[in-house]
Parts: C-alpha cells; structure tokens; sequence
C-alpha cells in the first residue's frame, strides 16, 4: 500500500525515479530476519540497490501498449543509520524518529534492538561482506537466469509460454539458477509475484528436469504439460484458472495525449539501459561466486571458512538467529490454534462480479488490457466477401444495429474459457446463411421487417465470425485455452472471444492484448 501512493505521486508528479533511504543497518536487520526463517541466499541477499516497480497506469505508444513504471532506488545501502544521524546533524536538518520503531512486538524492532547491543565494528564490518557476497550470488545467478530466458522461452500472444527443454539443457544447470528461472516464468504467465518455496520447487525441478516430459504438474499458478507435437522435448506453460488468482477485472488507466507525450520522452528506459551497461563489467564470473544453493546455515558457516566472518561473528549470528526462531515459532504456534478453516479459493466461476462499461479499458486477471464498446460502423475489414450484405446498415443509428446487447445495461462481463465456449463456436458456425447472397446480391427489401434485416446480419456475421475463430483456436493448445478472456453479456451470453478474432456482432467491436503487468523477468532490478 506505501509503494501504491508512492507510485501514484510519482504518477501525478511527472516523476519516473524514486529515491527511498534504507540503509545498511536495514539490510543487515533483514538478513537475521531471513536467515531466522531459513532463507536460501538469494533472500540473504536484502534489497535491490535499484528495483522497477509496476502500476496499472498505462499508454500506448508505437501501437503498443506500455505499462507505467518507477524505478526504486536505495542509494544509502552503503551507509549506516549512524551515519545518517551524523549527516543530518553535519548540515543543521532536523529527521522524524517512528514511534512504533522502538515496539518489540515487531520483528524488526527485536532485531534492530539486539544488533544494537552488538556495537563492534568489526561485527558491523563482517556482517556487510556477508550481505555483500549473497548480492553478488543473487546478481550471478539473476544474469543466468535471463540469459536462459532470452534463449529457450517463447510468450505466446493468447497468454502462455513455451520452454524448450532440449535448448535448456536443464541437467547442467544449477539447482539455484534453474529454480529461479522457473519461477520467473510461471510468475510471469500468473502475474502472482509470490516465491516458489520448499516441496513446490523440488518439484518443479524434478519435473524440468525429465526429458522427455511426459506428465502434467499445476504449480504456481500454473498448468504445466508437454507442448502438442513436441514429443516432449518443450513444456507449456499457462495459467491455471482453477486456484488463487490475481483480481479479476481492474479498470485501466490509460492516459491522456498530453500526458503520453512526457512518457514517450521520458528517460527511465535510457537510465535503465546506462545502469545495464555499467554493471555488465561488474558481474562476476562463477569463480567468484560463493554460496551457490546454500541454506542461511550452510551460508554462515561457508563465509566462516572462506575468512569472510571471524568466529565471533558467526557465534553472534547464530544466537541472533536463534532468539528470533524461537519468538516466531512460538507466534506460529500462536496463530495456527486460532485458525479456523478457510473456504475454497475463488475459481472460475467467481470471475463473474465487475460489470464492464462500453468505451473503458480494463486489466484482466493482470494479464490481458481488455476493451469493447459499440461502434457506429461495421468493420468492412473483417469479412470483405461479404461486405455488399452489411453496407444496407451503413448509416443508421448505432443504437438500432447491436441485437447482442442489452441497451439499458450497456456493460459485459469477462470470465475465462469454458468447453462450453468451443462446444457454441462450432455449432454456431453450422448454422445456414440466412439468405442467398451470391444469388442476389442485393440488399433486403425495403418491406421486410427492420429488426428482422438487422437479426439477419447479425446471425450472418457471428456464423462467420465463430468460423474464422474456429481456424484460430487450432492453433491453440488446449491447455491454454482455459486462460484466454471471454466477453458475455448481463445474462451471461457470449458476446465475444478477441484473442480469437470472435465477435457476436458486426457492430461490437473487442479487444484483448496480452501484456501483462510485470514482464517476464520481474523487471529491471540490481543489486551491485
């Protein structure tokens, strides 16, 4: 919630940096936090010198749409909160203390009061090259990870991913960086940014790892199986409907002319670009790499061989560890008796809640940038050899031509796939045409009854229409289906599939593009 009206601020304010001041007595309270609740190094590794962080604010630019970012900044991480007090005093400014910065009933303010009593240097000294070492660990391992995206990942424009695995050679990768790049994939096709821990990572790996795959897996998130045709050798990746699912249907932000000017000349990209390009000469090899698939105890005791940290430091450590594990087992312990059971997450037939309104763009599930609305005209593009039928209706009124819609609502709805979905495609697209065209080539006469000409037309195009969707959804996989935006009316008729091209109506016009809040990869984030 702070990064949102930080994020918002920046939106109002034309700004695309952000400056916050954690420091090095920050990184070093979140090291004994995680290592108390036995995180691996990359979790060791704290915070990101430089982090994107994601909006639902969007433009479009160069007919694509582009999700608004800021870039997070921590340039303090190499100064203590002492030296800030020194800085502030140096230079006359006054600084606001949190009050509730000093309750013990916070795990960071128990462990910020026990690193306090640990006042040597040396300590203080010892413990930031531990940090710094699981940074240059997490930046390793980060640069593998894109690298294997970049060369064995494929998105798809209906929402799914396919990895090669032959490509991939996943036996001679790391445990750690194979993990993570899973993860990276699966939260990129979910958009749930959660961490893939414990049996679900083991298995995930598993799974990658046996080639010929052969067995589906939902984890994540996500379905996952072999891609059709594949012989096992690639595995599809797509969004599974039948779980915990990000929201449903948010409006989108999509800004005026005015303000979509300032973002194509905005500067975050080339700032993004300069800091990739300086820290490519910082990166280090795998030689100089320690902890890789390590635990915080294996970390510890492997930096004590190293001569990273003295005996002392790593006694000291550990009991700080150990205080804490025995406060959060016991808050734990605490929480679970008082528990009751939770009903079922949400699954697909919860989509059904926020109503749509013509004209308004919307996120979907943070994957797809939906649209729709009535137009006054009917797309002469869409079905040419049949344009001489629908040019009768040309000058009307918009009001007069849409049978799909219910005038006084004037809103959809979306929801995912259904069987059902395809089972009406292919029964629709059977239906006879509702006049000889090719035999008169005329329109109807001026006699016949108005809402039957327009039902007509109607019926005529979405037997069309479902035909062409029809040729589309075989290229599908049917995996993948399940995920992709449906658009149904109040009572819940199908109106329209637009990844598929499917529209009920010549005069309704939908549209679905898959881009997806946070990009593959997570976005830009260093951590040198």
């Amino acid at each position: 919630m702070r990064y949102k009206i930080f994020q918002d601020v920046c939106m109002q304010n034309q700004i695309s940096v952000l400056l916050v001041a954690h420091h090095a007595d920050d990184q070093a309270e979140l090291f004994i936090l995680r290592s108390s609740r036995d995180s691996g190094v990359l979790g060791l590794a704290g915070m990101a010198f430089t982090s994107q962080v994601f909006s639902s604010h969007a433009y479009f630019c160069n007919k694509d749409w582009k999700c608004h970012s800021i870039l997070l900044v921590r340039p303090l991480l190499d100064f203590s909160k002492e030296d800030m007090y020194k800085i502030c005093q140096g230079s006359n400014h006054d600084w606001v203390e949190d009050p509730t910065n000093r309750s013990s009933l916070f795990a960071r303010n128990r462990i910020r009061m026990s690193l306090g009593n640990l006042s040597s240097c040396i300590f203080k000294s010892e413990l930031q090259a531990v940090i710094s070492a699981c940074r240059k660990t997490r930046t390793y391992v980060d640069q593998i990870c894109n690298n294997l995206i970049n060369q064995t990942v494929t998105i798809m424009e209906q929402g799914y991913a396919v990895i090669n695995l032959e490509a991939l050679k996943p036996s001679k990768i790391e445990d750690i960086c194979l993990s993570k790049f899973i993860a990276l994939v699966l939260q990129f096709i979910s958009q749930r940014q959660r961490p893939i821990r414990g049996s679900t990572s083991k298995l995930l790996l598993q799974y990658i790892r046996t080639i010929p795959c052969k067995t589906s897996l939902t984890a994540a998130g996500c379905y996952i199986c072999p891609a059709p045709g594949s012989k096992g050798t690639k595995a599809l990746i797509c969004c599974s409907v039948n779980g915990p699912l990000p929201s449903k249907a948010e409006l989108f932000h999509v800004h005026s002319s005015e303000e979509q000017k300032h973002f194509f000349s905005n500067d975050l990209e080339q700032i993004i670009a300069n800091g990739k390009s300086y820290s490519i000469n910082l990166l280090p090899n795998a030689s100089k790499v320690q902890f890789l698939n390590m635990g915080s105890a294996s970390v510890l005791g492997e930096a004590q061989r190293l001569g990273i940290i003295s005996e002392s430091t790593y006694r000291n450590i550990i009991l700080l560890q150990k205080e804490e594990v025995k406060r959060f087992k016991s808050k734990t312990d605490e929480l679970v008796s008082e528990c009751k059971p939770k009903q079922e997450a949400e699954h697909v037939a919860a989509f059904l809640s926020e109503p749509l309104l013509d004209g308004q763009t919307y996120f979907f599930m943070n994957r797809f940038i939906i649209s729709w609305k009535v137009s006054k005209e009917i797309s002469w593009n869409a079905f040419p050899g049949e344009a001489y039928c629908l040019s009768y209706l040309g000058g009307e009124s918009q009001q007069s031509h849409c049978c799909c819609i219910n005038r006084h609502d004037m809103v959809a709805k979306i929801r995912p796939m259904t069987d059902a979905d395809w089972l009406y495609l292919a029964k629709l697209s059977k239906w006879p045409s509702s006049d000889n065209f090719e035999a008169t080539k005329l329109p109807f006469s001026i006699e016949a009854n108005p809402l039957t000409k327009k039902t007509k037309i109607c019926s005529d195009y979405s037997r069309l229409s479902a035909k062409g969707a029809l040729k589309s959804l075989k290229s599908v996989p049917a995996a993948a289906r399940r995920s992709i935006p449906v658009l149904v009316n109040h009572d819940g008729q199908l109106l329209g599939i637009p990844s598929i091209g499917f529209n009920h109506c010549p005069f309704l016009m939908t549209s679905a593009v898959f881009k997806p809040r946070v990009p593959l990869g997570g976005g830009h984030s260093s951590f040198l």
